[in-house]
């Protein structure tokens, strides 16, 4: 299978560089696939399950905060506030993080605030998710 260079950098580290068979990205309408050769473009990523194939690895799944995907010249570029492995995911936490949202949410809040809100929830069930997949399968 043919391979691309990918960049896969959050807010704090810089979370895997080299050679990518596939990537898998959550966007705004669906889950964005790459492989080598795609096209350039730039497109917003949602929380939500990032998985991408290293040559000759299984696929490894991560949860991804938001952020943005830019493709260009061959090269894939995804610039995240955070991306964890599935045993980085502290279940716990991320439970409080979903009550706390909807909590939150029900609250009479401003525009702002509920966005806010509705966003810190989509990134605690997203991470919830991976964690569980993970527990449930023992995949890597």
């Amino acid at each position: 299978m043919n391979t691309f260079k990918v960049h896969l950098l959050s807010a704090n580290r810089t979370f895997y560089e080299g050679e990518c068979e596939s990537l898998v990205v959550p966007a705004v309408d669906g889950q964005y696939g790459v492989l080598a050769g795609h096209s350039n473009t730039i497109t917003a990523i949602v929380p939500g399950r990032l998985a991408f194939r290293i040559p000759g690895e299984e696929e490894q799944e991560t949860a991804v905060s938001s952020g943005i995907m830019k493709i260009e010249d061959g090269e894939v570029l995804v610039l995240a506030d955070s991306i964890l492995r599935p045993e980085e995911i502290d279940e716990e936490r991320a439970e409080r993080e979903a009550a706390d949202a909807k909590e939150a949410m029900l609250q009479k809040l401003g525009r702002q605030e509920y966005l806010s809100a509705q966003a810190q929830l989509a990134r605690a069930v997203s991470k919830l998710k991976i964690r569980r997949a993970y527990s449930r399968g023992g995949r890597r």
